[in-house]
């Protein structure tokens, strides 16, 4: 195990391909506490074990691409949308799995998962009771939907980084200060960015709250 513990995902899977001893080790929960992801095509190999002795998971994708996701749905072309298309549930996928077979996270990082909802954050607060540290960033579905998941099921959370979230309003953090005033916030312009709504129906939301104001 601790020799297997240098070794990377995929140097791990083939040494356990030599003997059945090494697959054995290979298998034990003790080795797969940390798992560190660097593309959402890496959450489809089978080099890696998911299970309850995971504590710390980091998927990190910093390639040019992301920029393709981060845009705005209503301004991507059709390339883009077909881009987007071919990886748009991997993520969230996979963090249902880790709902179901890991409660025992204590971690979580995301950055450049633009696809990531706000449904999955909160069904990944309910079932990883223990979680301490959850950061995202660049992450553009995130709202302040999952700010309130936050107040409501983010008990063991002390660490909570929404960086470069574009939809998270400053309202929400200021909710999560006053209803976690625990947890260290961080968010690296999040709120001050422009959300993802189109710009006519912005400016009817504003003629519908002057509407409002006025009667």
């Amino acid at each position: 195990l601790h020799l297997f513990s240098f070794l990377d995902k995929n140097s791990r899977k083939s040494l356990a391909k030599t003997c059945h001893k090494l697959l054995e080790v290979f298998q034990d929960p003790l080795l797969w506490s940390l798992l560190n992801f660097h593309s959402p095509a890496e959450l489809k190999k089978d080099n890696f074990l998911l299970g309850p002795a995971l504590k710390y998971l980091s998927i990190c994708w910093y390639s040019e691409r992301v920029k393709v996701c981060n845009i705005e749905d209503w301004m991507k072309n059709n390339f883009q949308k077909d881009f987007c298309n071919r990886h748009e549930n991997t993520v969230n996928d996979f963090l249902l799995e880790v709902c179901n077979r890991c409660p025992n996270l204590l971690s979580l990082t995301l950055s450049g998962c633009g696809h990531v909802t706000d449904d999955c954050i909160l069904l990944l607060l309910k079932n990883c009771p223990n979680l301490k540290t959850l950061k995202l960033e660049n992450c553009v579905r995130i709202t302040d939907q999952t700010l309130e998941a936050v107040t409501l099921y983010g008990g063991s959370l002390r660490t909570l980084h929404v960086d470069f979230c574009r939809n998270i309003t400053q309202t929400g953090l200021e909710r999560v200060r006053e209803k976690c005033p625990s947890v260290m916030l961080r968010a690296d312009r999040s709120a001050n960015m422009i959300p993802d709504n189109k710009p006519e129906k912005k400016l009817m939301l504003e003629k519908a709250s002057r509407k409002l104001v006025q009667l």
